[in-house]
Formats: C-alpha cells, sequence, structure tokens
C-alpha cells in the first residue's frame, strides 16, 4: 500500500472531487478530521493546549474554542509553532493508526486530504504521489464570490492568503484541473483512480510484512517444537 497526498485551494472542488474518490471505493483520511479529533476533550493534546494556552481557548462546554485559539497564534509564529509542536505528533499517530487499518482491509493506496500539503512539507516524504485539485485564478475568485457571498475585494484577500494553486500544480505529481465543467474534471478522477490502481508500488511494502509475519510463524514454531518440553 502506499500514500496519495491530496490538496487544493479554497474554492477549488477538493471536496468535491475527495467525493467522486470515495465513490469510486478509495480509502480516504481527512487530515482536519483528525486534527480536531485529537484535540476532543480527554486527549493528551487537549490538556497541552489549555496549559499552554489559558483556559480562555475553552468552550462551556470544554471542547477547544478554535476561533480564540486561531485568533492567539495569528501572527503570532512562536505561539503557532508552540500548538504545532503539540497537535502534529498526535494527528500523526492517529494518521498511521487510520492508514494500518486500511493496510490489513487490503487497499492498494490511501488517500490523505491535507490542506497544507505543500506548505508545511511535514508529510511530503510520506506520499508515493501528490494530487492538486486546480482551478484558474478567475474561475476560482468567481466560484469563491458565490459560494461565500462575498466582494470581489474580500475574496481575493482570502484566495492571496494560501499559496497560489499554480505553485501548487508545479510541485504536484498529478493535477486534477477543474476550471472547466464538472464532466471533466470527473473524467481525471477516474482515469487518476485507474493509473493508482493499475500501479505496482503496494507491493514492497505488503510483501515485506508478508514475509515479516511469516519469519515470526517460523520462530514460533521452532520455539514450540524444539525449544520447549515435550509434554
Amino acid at each position: 500500500m502506499f500514500l496519495v497526498g491530496l490538496t487544493g485551494g479554497i474554492a477549488s472542488g477538493k471536496s468535491s472531487v475527495i467525493q467522486v474518490f470515495q465513490q469510486l471505493g478509495c480509502a480516504v483520511i481527512d487530515v482536519d478530521v483528525l486534527a480536531r479529533l485529537v484535540v476532543q476533550p480527554g486527549c493528551p493534546a487537549h490538556q497541552r493546549i489549555v496549559e499552554a494556552f489559558g483556559t480562555e481557548v475553552l468552550l462551556e462546554n470544554g471542547d477547544i474554542d478554535r476561533k480564540v485559539l486561531g485568533d492567539l497564534i495569528f501572527n503570532q509564529p512562536d505561539r503557532r509553532h508552540l500548538l504545532n509542536t503539540i497537535t502534529h505528533p498526535e494527528i500523526f499517530k492517529e494518521m498511521v493508526k487510520e492508514t494500518f487499518k486500511y493496510f490489513l482491509r487490503g487497499y492498494r493506496y490511501v488517500i490523505l486530504d491535507i490542506p497544507l500539503l505543500f506548505e508545511t512539507k511535514k508529510l511530503l516524504k510520506y506520499m508515493k504521489h501528490t494530487v492538486v485539485v486546480y482551478c484558474d485564478w478567475d474561475t476560482q475568485l468567481a466560484r469563491l464570490m458565490q459560494r461565500n457571498n462575498l466582494n470581489r475585494e474580500d475574496a481575493e484577500a482570502r484566495i492571496k492568503a494560501q499559496l497560489p494553486l499554480k505553485d501548487k500544480a508545479r510541485m504536484a505529481h498529478h493535477v486534477l484541473d477543474n476550471s472547466g465543467e464538472w464532466s471533466v474534471t470527473k473524467r481525471q478522477v477516474i482515469l487518476l483512480h485507474a493509473e493508482l490502481e493499475r500501479s505496482l508500488e503496494y507491493l514492497p511494502l505488503r510483501l515485506g510484512v508478508l514475509t515479516g509475519l511469516a519469519g515470526i510463524a517460523s520462530l514460533l514454531y521452532l520455539l514450540t517444537h524444539y525449544l520447549l518440553p515435550s509434554p
């Protein structure tokens, strides 16, 4: 099994592309969902966040107030780094656990939906393939203005706050161009899925694991039949 990192930009259509992959039966892990999971009350990251940032980041029910926390780290690199050192190891643990579950179920590849894949670069080294859901600037702007009911100035500001899609596209192994008709984009997703399914890049890891399991089984056999006393 191998990992596929998928990302995009605001209003590029990433969520719609993910839905198509899921309809095709693909395994998808949403890293944003994991990020919310690891900061729930009772989790180690939750306690450490409260210790680092104070009880002001808590809602009445004990959950982390993501808006308040976001405001605290906005334009504060040191605080942002502190938060990342708390949450990233926990997110990675959950990612490994979810990936292993799909491995045991026989999936050839797993898609990781990672919004900041190229910005943080933390997970890039684990990705065999990277995919960007792209659309041109005018299309992205028009979609965002319509979807969020924003004026042009506010929409442009939100887009410019992110790494440009054209830059992400240059760094990716695969680009799904969602600038035109949805049927064209959907066809690109189907073709990419077929290409990844045909890939044999999942074999080395799976064969390695099977070899390891066979070795353990052989060792247990030897222990049972030669080292332990006969009844």
